[in-house]
């Protein structure tokens, strides 16, 4: 696999955007937790298909995204679930409800595949409209040779998933996916925040830890340092200032319709 890079932007962009990408990007041709190396690209080609989905976009425009009956435009081998998950998150997040991913639970998706597709989702979203901010063309995805290529140096208990499961997991009235204890102190995943000093934006993720640590990987670079976001007055070195991040953080997020 070739590195990210961003040579095509005609002027000074900071090298780490290129280095935290690439990073993804061998994440992405690699087996994940619950999903195949193949399956987390697949997710990737759907999320940008999801775009010009007809379907989705006769859904947006309906009173209820359940009022219609359709099929999603869909060249990946993902199964309908996922593809319906994948779909739905990119164009009609604002509408989705516990009642839908319940739904896609009792038709066969598991808990720990919903989360790594989640995750895989925002990132590929993150890289894509970074890309687009700059006017540059979408960076290719990594392909089946590149992970096949990967195979032959890969130790065999990477080439699948391990559907790991952290020990402190629980359920909560505070998402509909199970997440860690927020004390994560002596645990395999204490490197995800300080034990007790977080919040449910970060915990969401975290019954697929690796799905947390490329959230923060890649908010370093696009955002900030997870131990830098409630400390309003670091300057983090950044062209903008604090505040004026946090007016477009605040403004995108309006459009986007985010529940935050």
């Amino acid at each position: 696999m070739q590195a990210v890079n961003y040579d095509d932007v005609p002027y000074s962009l900071r090298t780490d955007f290129a280095e935290s990408h690439t990073r993804f990007w061998q994440r992405l041709q690699s087996a994940g937790t619950w999903l195949t190396a193949k399956q987390r690209i697949d997710v990737a080609t759907a999320v940008r298909e999801a775009a010009d989905c007809e379907y989705c976009r006769q859904r947006k425009l309906a009173l209820s995204p359940h009022a219609l009956v359709g099929q999603h435009s869909d060249t990946t081998n993902l199964s309908p679930l996922m593809i319906e998950a994948v779909h739905a998150i990119v164009t009609d997040a604002s509408r989705l409800t516990r009642t839908w991913y319940e739904g896609l639970l009792q038709k066969g998706l598991m808990d720990g595949e919903y989360v790594e597709i989640v995750g895989t989702v925002v990132s590929i979203v993150s890289i894509d409209s970074f890309a687009r901010a700059l006017g540059v063309a979408l960076r290719p995805l990594p392909t089946l040779d590149d992970v096949a290529a990967l195979g032959n140096t890969q130790k065999t208990d990477k080439k699948e998933p391990n559907r790991y499961q952290p020990k402190t997991v629980e359920a909560s009235d505070d998402a509909w996916v199970p997440m860690l204890n927020a004390e994560n102190a002596g645990t395999p995943e204490a490197d995800l925040w300080p034990s007790g000093k977080t919040g449910n934006v970060v915990r969401a993720m975290s019954l697929v830890p690796d799905e947390v640590r490329t959230l923060i990987d890649l908010s370093a670079v696009h955002y900030l340092e997870m131990k830098s976001v409630r400390q309003p007055g670091v300057d983090a070195g950044r062209a903008l200032k604090r505040s004026q991040m946090e007016l477009v953080a605040g403004r995108v997020s309006a459009l986007n319709q985010c529940y935050y």
